[in-house]
């Protein structure tokens, strides 16, 4: 089994969506006018935290000047800031702030990976592009070892995760309902699943998911891993 090093270089190292790749590229020679005289990462985003994580975000992808600039996932742009607070608020970070890769932040008892791992025109993935990153998905659950929550963030992460524990052997027939704040017990020696809105400023700007909201998706990974196991 690969370890989440190995993982993360197969991830960074990855050429299987031409698209993604091109667009990827293209962004990063181009770049947003604020941020021209950055070096933007331009490949694949690997995943980042605590190995010994008990929780899993599971965000949709990179954005294109966000973690395709910063070359960490949820950093350096208005959805990183977002969870970035919503985590330190419940113990998961040392810090509020999600900048750039070398800011300190660290967390703690949680894992942040994606459904995709390139950033995707119009924040899209096509199904044959979140088909070719979910072993990597997958092989990051078996990597952490004392996974037992995984969050999903928005619908494209809850189908990429559920086709995942399926594929696992979780019972996922029918499948169940994308709903916020939501929880599904898929069964012995499988992660508890949590569905969330995502924090992208379509949901955040128009209220659609607040702060509080956001809060209660993490009181509720908190509460279900094991007190003794809690750090």
């Amino acid at each position: 089994m690969p370890s989440l090093s190995d993982i993360n270089r197969q991830i960074v190292a990855c050429t299987r969506c031409p698209r993604l790749r091109a667009y990827c590229t293209r962004v990063a020679a181009e770049k947003k006018a604020a941020h021209r005289d950055e070096t933007y990462w331009g490949r694949p985003v690997p995943g980042f935290g605590d190995p010994r994580a008990r929780v899993l975000i599971v965000g949709l992808a990179p954005a294109a000047h966000g973690a395709n600039r910063t070359g960490r996932m949820f950093t350096g742009d208005s959805s990183g800031d977002f969870l970035a607070r919503a985590l330190h608020r419940a113990g998961f970070s040392n810090q509020p702030t999600s900048r750039h890769r070398d800011d300190g932040l660290a967390l703690r008892g949680a894992y942040v990976g994606a459904a995709a791992r390139c950033a995707p025109p119009g924040n899209r993935p096509a199904p044959d592009e979140l088909d070719n990153c979910r072993a990597y998905l997958a092989d990051e659950m078996r990597a952490l070892h004392e996974l037992e929550v995984i969050v999903a963030l928005g619908r494209i992460a809850f189908e990429a995760v559920l086709r995942v524990l399926g594929e696992a052997g979780a019972p996922v027939r029918p499948r169940p309902p994308f709903e916020h704040a939501r929880l599904y017990r898929l069964g012995a020696g499988h992660p508890v699943l949590v569905a969330s809105y995502h924090p992208s400023r379509q949901n955040t700007n128009t209220g659609r998911l607040t702060e509080e909201m956001f809060d209660l998706v993490f009181r509720l990974a908190r509460r279900l891993t094991r007190p003794e196991r809690r750090r």
